[in-house]
């Protein structure tokens, strides 16, 4: 089923327009929505979710009219928040068996299951008795995957899902999302690059409720292959660079120098090396661009 947006709007009464006029089209697979905080990524999740209503467009999800029946998408819908409640000092077990029977799982036989099922796959199996209160970060959005798991969605909707977790938790949560993520359609928002990089088959960036750039990961890098020049500069000498070249990002040496990655058709000088290009390359550029489409 592919989820289908054309010419969504979506403006809020302080006058932020949060979505700008925007058209996509995303299939099954692991989808990553890349951009910087406040660029519309939560209204646009949102707004999929029927959570709010935009002021123009419209959303399909295969035959389903979103905007004109939100009840047929939220019983195919896994949604999981930036951030989620405050949780009852209950075991991840006994909160999965009531969070299934409103879902509708009627039969305890089915529900416990059901329970075991999504436990084993979020990795949270063995702590099943333990209080999802006392559940570390990462833990606590694997069981956000495994509550959304239960109805056996066809659209699962993650926004910022990685933010505050440490390297190991967010190794394991992106691991669990891949394995979810082979027979339905996933969307993943994100600021941070390395996330869609080894996540997402597809991905798009947006800025200002506008998508800059709909491509996938590895199309995106070979676009600019022979683009990206890197070189050591004192520290000191970052302000100078960055009105000379496109220096699209810059990182310290063990010496205190600086490397610094420009973007350019053409050798900037000889003091710059060609670089294989990188994802943030593609992430920065397109943003500088929409900069400068910005104040021109």
């Amino acid at each position: 089923m592919k989820l289908r947006i054309q010419n969504l709007t979506k403006t809020y009464k302080n006058g932020v327009k949060a979505i700008d006029n925007l058209s996509i089209e995303i299939g099954t697979g692991m989808f990553g929505l890349l951009g910087p905080n406040g660029a519309g990524k939560s209204s646009l999740m949102r707004t999929i979710a029927t959570l709010q209503s935009p002021d123009s467009g419209s959303i399909h999800f295969g035959d389903i009219n979103v905007l004109e029946d939100p009840m047929s998408l939220r019983k195919l819908l896994g949604y999981l928040p930036q951030s989620f409640g405050v949780y009852p000092k209950m075991s991840a077990e006994d909160l999965l068996d009531y969070f299934a029977t409103l879902k509708g799982v009627s039969l305890k036989s089915d529900r416990v299951k059901l329970v075991k099922e999504v436990l084993e796959i979020t990795n949270l199996y063995e702590v099943r008795k333990k209080h999802v209160a006392g559940y570390s970060g990462g833990m606590k959005q694997r069981f956000g995957i495994a509550q959304l798991l239960l109805n056996n969605p066809k659209l699962i909707i993650v926004d910022e899902p990685t933010a505050g977790l440490d390297p190991a938790e967010r190794h394991r949560f992106l691991n669990v999302l891949r394995e979810v993520g082979t027979n339905c359609t996933v969307i993943f928002s994100t600021h941070i690059v390395e996330d869609v990089k080894e996540l997402c088959n597809e991905m798009a960036i947006l800025n200002g409720g506008k998508i800059l750039k709909h491509t996938t990961p590895q199309d995106a890098a070979k676009e600019i292959e022979g683009s990206i020049w890197t070189r050591s500069i004192d520290r000191d000498d970052l302000e100078a660079m960055e009105k000379q070249y496109n220096v699209l990002s810059s990182n310290y040496n063990q010496d205190n120098s600086l490397n610094i990655r420009v973007y350019a058709e053409q050798q900037p000088s000889e003091d710059f090396v060609l670089a294989k290009p990188q994802l943030d390359d593609v992430y920065f550029i397109a943003l500088k661009q929409d900069e400068f489409v910005a104040v021109s």
